[in-house]
């Protein structure tokens, strides 16, 4: 039986995180995933709202040519294998999509998991031993934090833009004499929007032979030219060794992850890597539903320019109007607010009074003291849906001191 002090110091927690404004609400969406949402709002009545907080970064987590291709694999597959693929294999959509993502990205071989989290959570244990170095950039996600402590390797951390201390930890990790040494990074790092350096740092893994490991999930599909993400952007492709990514933002929404790589690593993660050995796959309809994607991208960049053009848009109206931007091309945009109750208060507000659904990020999941509304923008956006946020994120900012009255 459960003690109740147990539960007695849950509560405590709960009405502590509330008392500071970090407490998390959740809202349920009684629509599909847009640029305009149907949410129950917290007192219980459904609002339609301008969708800012969500990853769906090219507006097709509703399309109809994605759905189409969904249902089209369900009624071929049905939902899955019930089983991981080195007991029941695998579906042909599934490897069809690993195959036509390695080519989109420029590796030899994708493998796919339940979720990029499950990726970077078995990545490191698999390929890395005692005798190894992970060097890894302090801001990563949390599913990177995590899968390195699951390994054994060495761990060291530098300040995720400065160059000088990513070599200082390398050439710790070399007088500890370890044998193999990776960099791992974020592509863009989610909470603000920054993007990795990363022709500094594949000259910094050539100079002292480190590999190096890029997460891309806030990159892939629309980040570069033709959208093959941070490394097309840095011009650094063929430079990364291990790139892991998500299919549960830009790539349709729905879930599942990715790790890209030479043959030899895909290998041997098919029979080293715990989440995928232990865990389901990826669902066909999701691998059918990104293969679609993935077409949509070659045949035209309309899309990635249109998500290109509407950030700019927002942040220079958003800089214009007073609010502390961090400065950034990603359509992640960091409305800085510092205090989390403040945070809380207007995000509360823009939902509430204006239709305009944003959510509040604080500790910890950013730092103390950093609060701030992350606002992200979508192809799927109209000017007009901008412009209605834009209005509202004044006319809230001014009620709460946010920006001057001037401002605007």
């Amino acid at each position: 039986m459960i003690s109740k002090d147990f539960t007695a110091g849950i509560k405590n927690e709960l009405k502590d995180l509330k008392d500071t404004g970090l407490y998390k609400e959740e809202y349920s969406i009684t629509s599909a995933q847009s640029a305009v949402v149907d949410i129950i709002d917290q007192n219980g009545d459904k609002k339609q709202v301008i969708n800012l907080c969500a990853n769906n970064y090219l507006g097709l987590a509703d399309n109809q040519q994605v759905r189409n291709a969904a249902k089209a694999a369900i009624d071929e597959f049905g939902f899955g294998t019930a089983s991981v693929r080195f007991i029941c294999g695998t579906m042909s959509v599934n490897r069809r999509f690993e195959q036509e993502m390695a080519k989109f990205l420029g590796y030899d071989d994708v493998i796919t998991y339940s979720s990029c989290f499950s990726a970077n959570n078995s990545v490191f244990q698999a390929l890395f031993e005692k005798e190894d170095a992970i060097i890894s950039a302090n801001l990563n996600h949390a599913s990177l934090i995590d899968g390195i402590r699951l390994c054994k390797a060495q761990r060291y951390f530098y300040e995720f833009d400065d160059m000088s201390d990513l070599e200082a930890k390398i050439k710790d990790a070399l007088a500890a004499n370890s044998r193999y040494r990776a960099i791992v990074t974020d592509g863009v790092f989610s909470m603000d929007g920054d993007i990795a350096k990363l022709e500094e740092i594949c000259d910094l893994a050539e100079k002292y032979d480190c590999l190096v490991l890029v997460d891309d999930s806030h990159a892939t599909g629309f980040i570069g030219e033709n959208g093959r993400g941070t490394p097309e952007l840095c011009k650094v492709e063929g430079r990364i060794d291990i790139l892991t990514s998500t299919l549960g933002k830009a790539l349709g929404g729905a879930g599942g992850g990715f790790i890209a790589a030479k043959q030899e690593i895909i290998d041997k993660l098919r029979n080293k890597s715990r989440s995928y050995l232990f865990s389901n796959n990826a669902i066909p309809l999701v691998a059918a539903s990104c293969l679609e994607v993935i077409k949509m991208l070659k045949d035209s960049q309309g899309l990635i320019q249109k998500l290109a053009d509407n950030t700019a848009y927002f942040r220079q109206k958003m800089e214009e109007a007073g609010f502390d931007i961090r400065a950034g091309i990603h359509p992640v945009v960091p409305v800085m607010l510092y205090d989390a109750k403040l945070a809380a208060a207007l995000a509360k507000d823009l939902i509430e009074d204006e239709g305009i659904y944003v959510i509040a990020f604080s500790y910890p999941v950013v730092p103390m003291e950093e609060a701030r509304i992350r606002v992200q923008i979508s192809a799927g956006h109209e000017r007009e849906h901008l412009d209605k946020a834009i209005e509202a994120f004044i006319r809230v900012g001014k009620k709460h001191g946010v920006i001057e009255s001037a401002a605007a």
